[in-house]
């Protein structure tokens, strides 16, 4: 008589786990944030991007790439995200709540990360919307300030509310322990709205093609000897700025080949 050899499923090493919400806050009808359980195993550098979703209803994952907006130091890990209501994934995650589960990839990866800049005198973080998430991990990040004297974070909303998470996360930078110091000392946030009346109005690559911003901070025009930039945010803010730091006479850099700035290739198509 033949025994038919059992065979053991597989299992696939880089799937994603399943990890515990801890904490979700809604800062508009269109924005929330929320932290969730770290593996022990999972390592990631600040500025950073994981994939996270959700099982589909026939159990297959649902990813989206989300850059972790907490410091690689943190024992915890914080999203930042926008509702869209008829999203395949933010339609359903932005109704998650304390003790649900959502799934988590075993990797991170992303160029917006201080191994892909040269060093220089001055940093600019330029964001809109949740692109400013990269940027809530590298503020708390203490390399950041060894690296750079100053630190200029940027961030433009349509709406004046949906500035408050970059002010929320630059004050909590600033009351950090681990960097409060370098932070209060070095670390400035500009911020500037489009569709509502504020101080600063307009598109951030306006404000620099018109020199405002480096009119109201105090500093110099983009100087490839002493500055270097992130960007994150749109598609078209990316190239957009992209193609002022260019013309600056900045060089794209990577993490193969560090320069004067990086963007984040994963949300820029």
């Amino acid at each position: 008589m033949t025994i038919a050899a059992q065979t053991t499923p597989r299992v696939n090493p880089n799937a994603p786990t399943l990890q515990k919400v801890l904490a979700v806050k809604h800062h508009t009808d269109r924005l929330f944030s929320f932290r969730i359980e770290r593996p022990q195993s999972f390592r990631f550098r600040s500025g950073e991007f994981v994939m996270i979703g959700l099982p589909k209803d026939d159990g297959r994952p649902l990813l989206r790439a989300y850059s972790v907006a907490s410091p690689a130091w943190d024992e915890e890990l914080e999203f930042y995200s926008i509702k869209v209501p008829d999203g395949p994934l933010t339609s359903r995650l932005q109704n998650i709540q304390t003790g649900d589960e959502i799934l988590l990839a075993k990797k991170s990866t992303g160029t917006l990360v201080l191994d892909a800049l040269v060093g220089g005198r001055r940093l600019y973080m330029f964001s809109t919307g949740t692109g400013f998430a990269p940027f809530a991990s590298l503020i708390r990040e203490p390399e950041t300030y060894s690296r750079f004297e100053e630190i200029i974070v940027t961030q433009t909303c349509r709406d004046v509310a949906e500035l408050a998470y970059s002010r929320e996360s630059v004050a909590a930078a600033q009351a950090d322990p681990l960097v409060v110091e370098e932070a209060t000392r070095q670390l400035r946030l500009f911020t500037s709205c489009t569709r509502e009346t504020y101080p600063q109005a307009g598109r951030i690559t306006h404000l620099i093609e018109s020199r405002e911003v480096f009119e109201k901070l105090g500093v110099p025009a983009l100087d490839p000897e002493t500055d270097r930039a992130m960007i994150c945010g749109s598609m078209e803010m990316i190239n957009d700025t992209k193609a002022l730091l260019l013309q600056a006479g900045l060089v794209e850099g990577s993490n193969a080949s560090p320069a004067q700035f990086v963007i984040e290739k994963a949300f820029a198509g």
